[in-house]
C-alpha cells in the first residue's frame, strides 16, 4: 500500500483541459504580424478587384454614359440638343471617372466581403448572427435610394432646371440650356452616392441602439434635432437648390421613423434574450 501511494504521489496530477466553447473566436490565435499579413492580402485583393472592374468600366464607358445621361435625353426628348465640353481634355477625364465611379459599385461586393472575411475571425458566432441582417440590408438600402433618385427626383429636378429657360424678346437674348458633360455627369454621380449613402441612416441608428450607445427613447426625444440635421446633411451633400434638397431630406425623415420601428424591435428582442 505505501509502495503504491508513493508511486502515485510521484506522478504530477493530470490537469484538465479546459473545455472548447462553440463561441470562441476564430482569430484569437493569429499574432499581430500574421494580422497585418492578413489585412495587407485583403487590400490587395480589394486593390485588384477595383483594378479589374475599372479597366471592364472604361471599355464599355460609353455604355454607362448612356445610362447616366438616359434622364437627361428624356426630358429633352423630341427637342434639337447637344452636350458640350469646354475643355481639350475634359471628355477624356469626365470617362475616367465615370468608370471609376461605376467601378466601385462593381467591386464593392467584393470590397465588402473581403472586408468581412478579415474582421470575422474576430467576431463570436452571435456577433456574426447579428451582423448578417445589416449586411444584408446595406446594398438595398443603397439601391433603393439610387433608384429613388435615378427614376423619381432626377427627371423631376432636371424639369425644374429647365424651366428657367427663355425664348427671349424684344431687346433680350434666349436662354437655353448646352450642358456641359463633366457637370452633368458630375451631379448625377454625386447625387446617386448621396443618396444611397443617406440611405443607410437605418442601418447606422439601429447599429448603435444595438450596441448600447443610444436607446429608442432619445430617438424619439431628438426627433426635432433629427429633423434640423436631415436638412443640414442634405443641403451639404446635395447643390444648393431648395428641389433637391427636398427630396433628400423628405425620404431621409420616413427613413427615421422607420429606424425608431427598427431600434424598439431590437430594443424587444435584446429584453427577451
Amino acid at each position: 500500500m505505501s509502495e503504491t501511494a508513493s508511486q502515485s504521489a510521484a506522478q504530477p496530477a493530470s490537469v484538465p483541459k479546459p473545455p472548447i466553447l462553440d463561441d470562441e473566436l476564430d482569430g484569437s490565435n493569429m499574432t499581430m504580424l500574421e494580422h497585418l499579413t492578413e489585412l495587407r492580402r485583403r487590400l490587395l485583393w480589394c486593390i485588384a478587384a477595383f483594378l479589374v472592374a475599372f479597366l471592364v468600366c472604361y471599355h464599355f464607358a460609353s455604355n454607362i454614359y448612356a445610362v447616366l445621361m438616359h434622364p437627361l435625353a428624356a426630358a429633352l426628348e423630341g427637342e434639337n440638343r447637344r452636350m458640350i465640353y469646354t475643355g481639350l481634355t475634359e471628355a477624356f477625364f469626365t470617362y475616367l471617372k465615370v468608370a471609376a465611379w461605376a467601378a466601385f459599385f462593381i467591386s464593392f461586393p467584393i470590397m465588402a466581403g473581403q472586408l468581412w472575411r478579415f474582421v470575422a475571425p474576430g467576431l463570436y458566432k452571435e456577433e456574426k448572427r447579428a451582423f448578417l441582417p445589416f449586411l444584408a440590408a446595406t446594398p438595398i438600402l443603397f439601391l433603393t435610394g439610387a433608384s429613388l433618385l435615378y427614376f423619381g427626383a432626377m427627371p423631376l429636378l432636371i424639369h425644374f432646371f429647365v424651366g428657367f429657360e427663355s425664348a427671349g424678346g424684344p431687346g433680350e437674348l434666349p436662354i437655353q440650356l448646352e450642358a456641359r458633360v463633366s457637370e452633368y455627369l458630375g451631379l448625377v454621380m454625386q447625387l446617386i452616392l448621396a443618396f444611397g449613402i443617406c440611405f443607410q441612416l437605418p442601418v447606422l441608428l439601429t447599429l448603435l441602439v444595438r450596441a448600447g450607445l443610444l436607446t429608442t427613447e432619445s430617438l424619439i426625444k431628438k426627433r426635432r434635432h433629427a429633423i434640423v440635421a436631415v436638412f443640414v446633411v442634405a443641403a451639404v451633400v446635395t447643390p444648393p437648390d431648395v428641389m433637391s434638397q427636398l427630396m433628400l431630406a423628405i425620404p431621409l425623415l420616413g427613413l427615421y421613423e422607420l429606424s425608431i420601428l427598427a431600434c424598439r424591435w431590437v430594443e424587444k428582442n435584446r429584453a427577451k434574450g
